[in-house]
């Protein structure tokens, strides 16, 4: 091998920094409904089915990758505001019962987790590589539980995602769809005035995520290379429900180190199989991914989780749809 381990851990650590921003989005309106919400995907989903109807407040700014940030205390002063707060829950936002236990004693601000319903992936922290064939298999299967028995857990969370749940549910449109159902049936039970545009506008959408789901369908089944390697563990929902095998080179946070044998490890893996891209996303470092590209002599692509918008995003006029197509572009040129 041509880099050394030493190297390689010195941009483990360097690419591994976080994000911060003082801003959300948003302000409390004294003439519609409130809603609050959590990071990106929540919010355009609540937005396309609120429409009008509702002022929807995002937490996280434009440009933060959401693992590592934490709110601050305005934040809990609009949320107490709220007549809903909407998270994904299943271990992504692990500020969450702080937060909630600082909300103001009179508010009556509605907290729901997204989350809820999707068969949710127990994925091996510490194997973020899938070295073997059993943990291959272990992330392709979601395992059913107890809706009842995870809200405990998360209320009980003392601030870091304990276990080994997978939270990226969104980036399969599959799970998006029961996302934006518990978010329609949220609204309407907080705010049953405005029911018919809640269920008129959720249909829409509704019919949008269907047709997602059909195009990654029928195009990843005709693909002939099934592998993808990923800078972070955040396609897991993705890969089991369209056949693919994901390998990461960080874990379920970007921020879960590798160590310099797991590059190398996974560098083999790329000869091996026959990969030709290291997918990288944007609101994290890209040093790994394209380390690890030049030691297998492949190339890098994007591969976003749509966590976040970039300020470039956001002014192209980018959503959860542009990114997912440019996403299922980009798997279809590197597998086929």
């Amino acid at each position: 091998m041509t880099i050394t381990l030493c190297s390689i851990m010195m941009l483990i650590i360097s690419a591994c920094g976080s994000n911060s921003s003082d801003s959300s989005q948003g302000k409390i309106s004294e003439d519609k409904f409130n809603v609050v919400t959590s990071f990106y995907p929540i919010y355009e989903f609540t937005k396309a089915i609120g429409g009008d109807d509702v002022n929807v407040i995002n937490l996280l700014p434009t440009g933060v990758e959401p693992h590592d940030w934490t709110p601050r205390s305005q934040d809990i002063v609009n949320t107490s505001k709220a007549g809903l707060f909407l998270y994904n829950g299943a271990g992504l936002e692990a500020w969450v019962p702080n937060f909630l236990k600082g909300l103001d004693k009179d508010s009556n601000v509605k907290a729901v987790e997204v989350s809820t319903g999707i068969n949710l992936i127990d994925s091996e922290e510490e194997d973020h590589t899938h070295e073997d064939e059993a943990h291959d298999d272990h992330a392709h299967e979601g395992e059913e539980h107890d809706d009842h028995a995870h809200e405990s857990e998360v209320q009980e969370d003392d601030g870091h995602n304990h276990g080994s749940i997978d939270p990226h549910t969104w980036v399969s449109p599959k799970s998006a769809l029961v996302m934006a159902e518990n978010i329609k049936n949220s609204l309407v039970e907080a705010d049953p005035e405005h029911k018919a545009g809640y269920e008129e506008r959720y249909g829409e959408l509704k019919q949008q995520l269907v047709d997602l789901d059909a195009k990654f369908t029928e195009q990843l089944s005709n693909v002939s290379q099934k592998e993808i390697v990923v800078s972070h563990q955040a396609f897991g929902y993705l890969a089991r429900d369209y056949g693919l095998t994901q390998h990461s080179i960080m874990g379920l946070s970007p921020d879960a180190e590798p160590t310099g044998q797991d590059i190398v490890k996974l560098a083999n893996l790329v000869k091996e199989e026959g990969i030709r891209y290291i997918f990288f996303e944007e609101l994290v470092s890209d040093k790994l991914a394209k380390t690890l590209a030049s030691e297998a002599g492949v190339e890098t692509m994007v591969l976003n989780p749509v966590e976040g918008l970039t300020q470039e995003q956001l002014e192209n006029g980018d959503n959860y749809f542009t990114l997912m197509e440019k996403n299922l572009q980009n798997l279809v040129t590197a597998l086929q």
